[in-house]
């Protein structure tokens, strides 16, 4: 048997509807026809199976890789681009179980994001203060996250639509090419957006809107160690760096000026 067989007879039961009924009403097609659907012995055509995806109000893609029957279906996140993430899943105390995108395996996101088994094998935890909504902790790389480092994870809730972006607060942005980036949101266009890093030694910069994947709200922060002030420093001179390149390009801006 199938997951999609399984699936369309669990969905069907939930509507309280017959073979029957289904297959006249909102198939259009014979019942001898779908019955062989739920028993697995014939596959539907995609018009078909458009039609039972718009009728349950669940995506293709999980009605033929997941058994929705391990999930309560009002707790599925179904998103804009027909693919879907795991329900919010609590622990016994009722808080909402966190994936933790592991630092090693941070390249393989983009691949395994829209995975179910994927999102299901990453290890969970829970943090109490978290709540209404869907979280997800992803591991800070470089120096443009401060006061993320190596080793740190940023937790951030899951945001549906790009119009609930707020400037000058700080996202996940998980993107086609750049993969997981820490970044704060600027202004919005109609082609783009423009984010800038809270390291000022990186200027800011444009993600085109068809390059975006997710995007996930800072909401809290795992610090392995303790911060270190220090590392202030490096920062601040890199910002000078930045102010006396900018002076230079200001006067051979100049100098080119005189000359033409």
């Amino acid at each position: 048997m199938s997951i999609f067989a399984d699936n369309i007879r669990f969905l069907r039961g939930k509507k309280g509807l017959s073979q029957q009924s289904f297959a006249d009403e909102i198939l259009i097609i014979s019942r001898d026809r779908y019955s062989k659907y739920e028993n697995g012995r014939s596959e539907p055509p995609y018009e078909v199976l458009i039609k039972i995806s718009k009728y349950f109000n669940v995506s293709i893609d999980l009605l033929l890789t997941v058994d929705i029957r391990k999930y309560p279906l009002e707790d599925i996140l179904k998103l804009p681009d027909n693919r879907i993430v795991l329900p919010v899943v609590v622990d016994k105390l009722g808080n909402n179980s966190i994936e933790i995108v592991p630092q090693k395996a941070s390249m393989g996101y983009l691949s395994g994001y829209s995975d179910p088994e994927y999102i299901e094998s990453l290890q969970r935890i829970s943090l109490p203060f978290l709540t209404n909504g869907k979280y997800r902790a992803f591991p800070a790389k470089g120096d443009s996250m401060p006061p993320f480092k190596d080793g740190s994870f940023i937790i951030g809730k899951y945001i549906e639509n790009i119009e609930e972006l707020k400037p000058n607060k700080s996202y996940v942005f998980v993107t086609l090419n750049d993969g997981i980036s820490y970044k704060r949101f600027k202004n919005k266009n109609e082609k783009s957006i423009i984010v800038t890093s809270d390291n000022s030694f990186y200027q800011p910069y444009e993600i085109p809107l068809g390059e975006i994947v997710e995007i996930w709200q800072y909401a809290s922060g795992i610090f392995p160690e303790d911060f270190e002030p220090d590392n202030l420093d490096n920062y601040n001179i890199q910002e000078m760096f930045l102010i006396l390149r900018n002076d230079i390009k200001r006067i051979n801006d100049k100098i080119f000026d005189k000359i033409i």
